[in-house]
């Protein structure tokens, strides 16, 4: 985190450790890979995602709220159509300062920590996205999918579009003595 002209990095040495200070943050940051299920959903590399987000000074560190809108891009799970959309998560983290009682009780993967007081953001967006993805995109709710029979798209076929089926068992008679009667 040492890269201070990363987007994804807050500084809070401005917010001071005075418990009630806050700082607002609105910002527009891309994601630098593709977050998501490559051919289902994803966030595209290089999409900016849109941070609003609070920064409080709590007696144990600093606490992260707000919102994050991420624009998505797939394909319907039952059509294939494409699906362009977006996410919109809400955050709440502690990040807990180094000295702080929080930050001694806990595991190390249990908080979040500051480091160097500053606050990486990605890992915290990039999580709450990635589980805020729809595990099954579909282009309308309603979406009828795909024909098993010829694979056409349900709401292009011809009302009462099917397929004439055999009976496998009556296979053979039909071949043999064809289907008239």
């Amino acid at each position: 985190m040492s890269d201070q002209r990363n987007p994804w990095i807050f500084d809070t040495r401005e917010l001071g450790r005075r418990a009630g200070l806050s700082r607002e943050l609105h910002r527009r940051v891309p994601f630098g890979a593709v977050i998501g299920v490559p051919d289902v959903i994803v966030v595209p590399e290089g999409a900016e995602v849109e941070l609003d987000l609070l920064f409080e000074s709590v007696v144990e560190g600093v606490l992260v709220t707000g919102t994050a809108v991420a624009p998505t891009s797939g394909q319907c799970s039952r059509c294939l159509d494409p699906v362009d959309g977006s996410v919109e998560v809400e955050l709440t983290e502690l990040f807990a300062y180094p000295d702080s009682t929080t930050e001694a009780t806990t595991e190390e993967d249990e908080v979040s920590r500051l480091v160097d007081d500053r606050i990486d953001l990605e890992p915290l967006v990039r999580d709450a996205v990635v589980l805020a993805l729809p595990q099954v995109p579909l282009c309308t709710p309603d979406c009828a999918g795909l024909c098993p029979e010829c694979g056409g798209k349900w709401a292009d076929l011809e009302p009462g579009h099917g397929h004439e089926t055999i009976d496998p068992r009556w296979a053979a008679l039909v071949e043999r003595f064809g289907d008239s009667p």
